[in-house]
C-alpha cells in the first residue's frame, strides 16, 4: 500500500508521459515560432499541433484557439465587453453564475455596475428562471456559466442556458476548465460561444490554457498587445513547451476520456458509500448530475481545515474546494450560493480522483477518515440546513 494517496485531482493533475515527452522535445528546440527560417518554423510546428489537437478535442477550429497562460486569463479574456456574433448587437452586460470560479466572479473587463449574479438552486444548478429574469431586463448580456462545478462536480445544463441566452440576443462564455476529459462535450453540444480550457487539469503541465472561439465570434479585444501573436488576440512569444505539453495531454484525455470516467466513477460511488457510513454525512449534489470523479461532503461540526490537516497528516491529499485561495480555507461561496449556513460552507472537504487511482486508494482513504471522523465532529450533530 502506498504511503500516499492522491485525492486532490480537481485542483491538478499528474503530468502525463505523452506531455512530458512533448515538452521534452519542446525544450530541445532552439527557434523561437514567430521566427521564419527552419528553427522557428519547427517550434511554429509543435504549437499548431498542439492547436489542432485541442480543438479536435472541442469540436472547435484551429483557428479560433487562443492559447493563454491559463484558465484564469482564458476567463478575463472571454469576459469581454463588445463581443458579437457577425453583425449581430455587441453584448453589454455580464451576467454569471453565483457558484463560478473566482476569476469569472472578478468580471473581466466588464465594469462592476454592469455584471450580475445569476442564482442557483438548493442543488447548484444554475436557476433558469432566473436567468430569464436577468435577460429580460437590460440590453444584450454575455452570460458566463461552467460546465461543471470545481467544488460539487454538479454539471450545468448549458444547452438549456443557451437556448436562453440566443433567443435574447446574447452570447454565452463555458468555463469548462474542470469538465475537460472528465465527461464528454464539445461546442455543437454546449452550444457555446467561448469556452475556456486549462491543461493541468487533464495532465498537461501549469501555465497553459486556451479560449475557443465558436465560428463567427468577433469583437475580442486582446488584453496584452505587442507583436501580434495569437492572430492578435494575445502577444508575447508563445509558452511552446507548454502548449506542447498541453496538446499532447488533449490527444492524450480524450482517447482515455469513456474508460476512464467509467472506472473512475465506480471508485467515486465507492469511497461516497463508504463515508455515508458514518452518521450524519451530507453529500453536495448527490441527486443532480455531477462529475464521475468528484465528492464534496461534510459532517455537522466539523471544520473543513481540520479535516484537510487531519487526512495529510493520514498520508491523504485532498481539499476544502477551489485551490485558488491562496493556500487559505475559505468559506465555500458555492455553498453558500447554494443557501447553506456559513458554518456548513466551512466544513466542507472535497475528494476528487483521477485515471490513476485504485481500490486499494479507496480503502487508504476509508481507513483514514473512520479514524478521523470521531475526532473531527465537534459541537454535535447540528442542522445542515
Amino acid at each position: 500500500m502506498a504511503d500516499r494517496v492522491y485525492l486532490d485531482w480537481n485542483a491538478t493533475t499528474p503530468l502525463r508521459q505523452e506531455a512530458k515527452a512533448a515538452m521534452a522535445a519542446a525544450w530541445d528546440l532552439s527557434g523561437n515560432p514567430s521566427s521564419v527560417h527552419s528553427e522557428g518554423r519547427r517550434a511554429r510546428r509543435l504549437v499548431e499541433d498542439a492547436r489542432n489537437a485541442v480543438a479536435k478535442a472541442v469540436g472547435g477550429r484551429p483557428q479560433d484557439v487562443v492559447f493563454l497562460s491559463g484558465g484564469t486569463e482564458a476567463n478575463a479574456l472571454a469576459l469581454t465587453p463588445g463581443l458579437r456574433r457577425g453583425a449581430g448587437a455587441p453584448v453589454r452586460r455580464l451576467l454569471v453564475s453565483a457558484i463560478e470560479h473566482a476569476s469569472v466572479l472578478a468580471g473581466g473587463r466588464f465594469a462592476r455596475e454592469a455584471t450580475f449574479a445569476i442564482n442557483v438552486t438548493r442543488t447548484g444548478v444554475t436557476d433558469l428562471d432566473h436567468l430569464r429574469a436577468l435577460l429580460a431586463d437590460g440590453p444584450p448580456a454575455l452570460v458566463s456559466v461552467m460546465l461543471a462545478n470545481n467544488e460539487t462536480g454538479a454539471v450545468q445544463p448549458v444547452a438549456d442556458v443557451a437556448e436562453i441566452v440566443h433567443a435574447a440576443g446574447g452570447l454565452l462564455h463555458v468555463d469548462a476548465i474542470q469538465a475537460f476529459g472528465k465527461i464528454s462535450f464539445d461546442l455543437a453540444s454546449t452550444q457555446a460561444d467561448l469556452v475556456t480550457l486549462s491543461a493541468h487539469k487533464i495532465g498537461g503541465p501549469k501555465g497553459a490554457g486556451a479560449l475557443v472561439l465558436a465560428e463567427g465570434i468577433e469583437g475580442l479585444e486582446a488584453s496584452l498587445r505587442g507583436g501580434g501573436q495569437e492572430l492578435g488576440r494575445r502577444a508575447g512569444t508563445e509558452n511552446v513547451a507548454g502548449i506542447a505539453g498541453f496538446g499532447a495531454a488533449a490527444k492524450a484525455a480524450m482517447v482515455a476520456l469513456k474508460a476512464d470516467a467509467a472506472r473512475v466513477r465506480g471508485l467515486r460511488d465507492r469511497l461516497e458509500h463508504g463515508l455515508r457510513q458514518t452518521p450524519d454525512v451530507l453529500v453536495f449534489s448527490d441527486d443532480v448530475k455531477r462529475l464521475p470523479n468528484t465528492v464534496l461532503f461534510t459532517v455537522p461540526g466539523m471544520k473543513a481545515e481540520t479535516a484537510v490537516i487531519g487526512f495529510d497528516l493520514a498520508g491523504v491529499a485532498v481539499s476544502s474546494g477551489s485551490a485558488c485561495s491562496s493556500g487559505k480555507v475559505q468559506p465555500s461561496h458555492v455553498l453558500e450560493a447554494m443557501g447553506y449556513r456559513s458554518e456548513v460552507s466551512q466544513g466542507a472537504v472535497r475528494l476528487s480522483l483521477g485515471w490513476s487511482t485504485t481500490e486499494t486508494d479507496v480503502d487508504f482513504t476509508l481507513k483514514a477518515w473512520r479514524k478521523l471522523a470521531d475526532t473531527l465532529v465537534k459541537g454535535g450533530r447540528r442542522n445542515t440546513a
